[in-house]
């Protein structure tokens, strides 16, 4: 059965985009599922090269029970968070998946993340396909 991958991003869906294609050239063919918080996100996640794309609360909560990874900024596990774009229930249902949580520690939107330096967003991708890339080692 092929890992499912979720990757959820909110506002422009640029962190969401970059992640998708970096993804894609690590680990060609794996099955990536993009779910933004608004249509926005959600078409320059498809347009990178996601394998399903969907918007809203509802899908993040679906998608969430399916998911063997769940990648997006660290907001997505906090109510309320990217400028409001998280639901409760979104947040929720991120927190209570039994997937693998790569929250990526964006340090914007009133959330700060001690004991993180200021890293350039390029950095923060690269560890973040670095450490999906390690978790599917017999896929990549």
């Amino acid at each position: 059965m092929q890992t499912q991958i979720l990757i959820i991003d909110g506002q422009g869906g640029q962190l969401g985009s970059q992640i998708i294609k970096e993804l894609l050239t690590a680990c060609p063919g794996v099955h990536i599922t993009a779910v933004g918080t608004n249509t926005v996100a959600t078409a320059a996640m498809r347009k990178a090269g996601a394998s399903a794309a969907a918007t809203g609360e509802n899908p993040v909560i679906v998608a969430c029970r399916k998911a063997d990874i769940i990648i997006g900024p660290i907001g997505i596990v906090i109510a309320d968070a990217l400028l409001g774009e998280v639901t409760p229930a979104m947040a929720l249902a991120v927190g209570q998946a039994q997937a693998l949580r790569v929250l990526i520690p964006m340090n914007k939107c009133e959330n700060l993340v001690a004991g993180v330096g200021n890293l350039s967003t390029s950095v923060l991708i690269q560890d973040t396909v670095s450490k999906v890339s390690q978790f599917l080692s017999n896929s990549c």
